[in-house]
C-alpha cells in the first residue's frame, strides 16, 4: 500500500551509518579519556601517549626546559666519560687560576691532563713518565713551548692544598746537593745549598718551576712552597690547552665560595671532597684579576649545565 512507503526501509544505509556513527562515539566516551582534539590532532598527552613519551615530545615550556638541562648533562657526562678513559684520571682536566705558566698557559685555560705515566716522551725519568726539562733539552722533547713535560702535583704532598701545575726542571737524588749540581746559576745565584731548607734533597724527586717565575717552587718565598717532590706526589701530566673554558669552573668556584676564596699558594681548594678540584699556578707576584662576566650565561639552562660541565674540570694552581 501507498501509505507503507512514508516509513523508512529496515535495511535503509542512512541509519546503519547513523548507528556505526552512534557506537563510535560510545566507543570512545568507553575509553576512559578526553577525545585528542580535533583542532590539533598531533597534541600530546600523558592519557593518550604515556608520560615517556609526552615528556620527549610535549611543547611544554617548563617540560622543555627540564629536557634541555638533563641533555646537557649527559652531554657533558659522556664526554667526560671518554676522557676519563684516554687520561686514566678523574677530573681529565683542570682550570687554571693564575700566571706562573704565561705565556705557555694563562689564566682560565681548561688543561687536558693524563696519568703521569701514559704517552712517555723519551728521556722520560725511569720508573716516571715525565721527561724534565733538562732531558727534554737533549731529546728535543717540548710541551707547552718549553722541554719537558708539565706535571700537577701535590704541594708537600698534601691532600688538603690545591694542586700546583708546573714544569718539572730536573731530577735530584736524595742528599744531592742539587743548587751545586743541577741547578741554573741564573736562578739560584750564588745562593749555597746550606741556605735552601730543600738542600741537599730529602728524597729523590723533582725540582720544578713555573714558566713565569723567577725561582724554583722549592726555594725559600717562592712558587709552590713544597719540597722536592716525589713521583707519588704527581697526580697528572699536562697534554693540551684549551684557552678560556676553564673560566666556567672558576667562576662557579667564586659563586660557590663567596669573597673569602683565594689562589695563593697557601690556600685551600674549596672543592677537596668533589669529583674535580682546581689546580693552580703557584704565583706569589701579584693577585688574579677577575674573569669575564658569566651573570647572563648562569641563568636558566646554561646554568645547569655550567655546573655539570664543573664537575669534569678541576682547578690547578699555577
Amino acid at each position: 500500500m501507498s501509505g507503507s512507503s512514508s516509513g523508512s526501509p529496515a535495511d535503509d544505509p542512512g541509519d546503519d551509518d547513523g548507528g556505526r556513527q552512534d557506537g563510535s562515539a560510545g566507543a570512545s566516551r568507553a575509553s576512559g579519556g578526553p577525545p585528542r582534539s580535533a583542532s590539533d590532532p598531533d597534541t600530546v598527552t600523558i592519557e593518550d601517549d604515556g608520560v615517556v613519551r609526552w615528556f620527549l615530545e610535549t611543547d611544554d615550556e617548563n617540560v622543555m626546559m627540564v629536557r634541555d638541562v638533563l641533555s646537557s648533562v649527559a652531554i657533558v657526562a659522556v664526554v667526560g666519560l671518554l676522557l676519563f678513559g684516554i687520561s686514566g684520571i678523574w677530573p681529565p682536566l683542570v682550570a687554571v687560576e693564575s700566571g706562573s705558566m704565561e705565556p705557555h698557559m694563562e689564566r682560565g685555560d681548561l688543561i687536558f691532563i693524563t696519568e703521569e705515566g701514559r704517552f712517555a716522551g723519551d728521556g722520560a725519568v725511569q720508573g716516571t713518565g715525565v721527561v724534565t726539562y733538562e732531558q727534554g733539552k737533549e731529546s728535543g722533547y717540548r710541551k707547552f713551548g718549553k722541554a719537558g713535560d708539565v706535571v700537577v702535583f701535590k704541594p708537600g704532598g698534601s691532600d688538603r692544598k690545591t694542586p700546583v701545575i708546573h714544569r718539572a726542571r730536573f731530577w735530584v737524588e736524595e742528599d744531592e746537593n742539587w743548587i751545586q749540581t743541577k741547578a741554573s746559576e741564573e736562578i739560584v745565584g750564588d745562593t749555597s745549598c746550606d741556605e735552601v731548607r730543600t738542600c741537599p734533597a730529602p728524597h729523590a724527586g723533582f725540582v720544578t718551576k713555573g714558566d713565569n717565575n723567577a725561582g724554583y717552587d722549592q726555594l725559600r718565598g717562592s712558587g709552590a712552597r713544597t719540597t722536592v717532590v716525589k713521583p707519588e706526589w704527581v697526580t697528572g701530566k699536562a697534554m693540551v690547552r684549551i684557552p678560556w673554558l676553564g673560566h666556567v669552573r672558576l667562576t662557579f668556584d667564586k659563586l660557590l665560595s663567596g669573597p673569602a676564596a683565594s689562589t695563593s699558594p697557601s690556600s685551600l681548594s674549596l672543592q677537596e671532597s668533589a669529583p674535580a678540584s682546581t689546580a693552580t699556578t703557584a704565583t706569589p707576584a701579584s693577585p688574579d684579576t677577575a674573569g669575564p662576566g658569566f651573570a647572563d650565561e648562569l641563568a636558566g639552562v646554561a646554568g645547569v649545565a655550567g655546573i655539570g660541565t664543573a664537575a669534569v674540570i678541576g682547578r690547578s694552581r699555577r
